[in-house]
């Protein structure tokens, strides 16, 4: 065996394992079935401008031993996430504050906001027994009719009655003007994007592009003494249980000769009519600016669909609902027998991670593994 590690994938956690392994003096191989490193946080430079290939990807944290972690391979910049809603043409600030509570209402106080959702929430009586109970119980119908509804139901591909009340358990609420949608002591863009920071990672380690794995499992098996699997669960075991479920999303980028499109970095398109979910604008997440800090002419968006995953579609969210976490929960029994193979991340352990939940997780399981 030439390697001690075999990294399938070379996203956040795949990269990370990596690193830490040659760190501590063991022989690393990472494969990856894309033609790039990094996973779904992969960004392309296209006219200047650092795109989010797979969706953005905004870091937030309130961990600082993830946080001082991280930067040792990436210096962040300070931006901030203020999504807007758009709900047929009227825009409100996303997370729901008092600029929203106002645009809604026309209240100026935060008493006056309280006074109004307290009074809609009054409408759902006893446990919520769905979603749009859920979120009615928490910000009252008028919120809850332009601002989720919709947006949930392209989302997930469901009526909001038929979806669990656990998904939206918690809103971010505000009774100030603050527009920061994270509230994390922590969170900005790498500078350079993330591929640099996957690249910083990866430095001196081996990496065989264009691999699949799971065509090639018996020989590259062969060549380590442990397996770190970053793929999907249920495809490592060929679906012998049956197909866990995922929401995927499509993405549709246009370079456009203009300077500026919506002014911002995100924007959700809160009615059900729209096809879209959101249109993201990605030269906002670095302030329209080039390296050198000058303004960049062009400008790159990016239109987001949500759609019901099916075999040869990029797995994204995890359907964490009664019937998929059973299936988990066997496929995880079977991956314990696996005594050479580490599962990890969003598709190895079937968990909607943010990326500091993915880099907590990892540096949890090095810690065990290089003790």
């Amino acid at each position: 065996m030439k390697y001690d590690y075999l990294v399938v994938g070379s996203g956040l956690y795949g990269a990370i394992f990596a690193h830490e392994a040659k760190k501590h003096g063991h022989t690393v191989l990472v494969v990856e079935k894309r033609d790039h490193i990094g996973g779904n946080i992969y960004t392309e430079q296209v006219e200047g401008i650092h795109v989010h290939k797979y969706g953005a990807h905004i870091f937030h944290t309130n961990q600082k031993k993830v946080w001082d972690y991280i930067c040792q391979f990436a210096e962040f910049n300070r931006f901030t996430n203020s999504p807007v809603a758009n709900y047929k043409g009227e825009l409100y600030s996303l997370p729901f504050n008092m600029y929203t509570f106002n645009r809604m209402w026309g209240v100026v106080t935060p008493e006056e906001a309280q006074a109004k959702i307290d009074q809609q929430r009054k409408e759902i009586t006893g446990e919520p027994k769905n979603l749009e109970e859920q979120a009615i119980s928490l910000v009252g119908r008028d919120i809850y009719e332009k601002l989720i509804k919709g947006y949930t139901e392209k989302q997930w591909g469901r009526d909001c009655r038929e979806l669990p009340a656990f998904i939206i358990k918690r809103l971010p609420v505000r009774l100030t003007f603050d527009n920061n949608y994270f509230n994390a002591l922590y969170q900005g863009i790498p500078i350079g994007g993330y591929t640099k920071l996957i690249s910083n990672l990866l430095d001196g380690i081996e990496v065989q592009l264009n691999t699949d794995y799971l065509e090639q499992k018996v020989s590259l098996q062969a060549k380590a003494k442990k397996v770190v699997y970053t793929g999907a669960i249920d495809a490592y075991f060929a679906y012998q249980l049956g197909h866990l479920e995922y929401r995927s999303v499509r993405f549709e980028h246009e370079v456009l000769d203009q300077p500026n499109f919506q002014g911002n970095a995100a924007v959700n398109y809160t009615d059900r009519e729209t096809p879209w979910t959101r249109i993201i604008e990605h030269k906002w997440f670095e302030f329209g600016k080039d390296a050198d800090g000058n303004d960049l002419p062009k400008t790159i968006i990016s239109r987001e669909y949500s759609s019901e995953w099916k075999p040869g579609d990029e797995p994204y969210y995890p359907v964490n609902d009664e019937k998929n976490g059973s299936l988990y929960a066997a496929y995880k029994t079977l991956a314990e027998k696996e005594t050479n193979v580490i599962f990890g991340g969003r598709l190895g352990e079937y968990k909607y991670y943010d990326m500091d939940q993915v880099i907590a997780a990892v540096l949890d399981r090095c810690e065990v593994e290089f003790a």
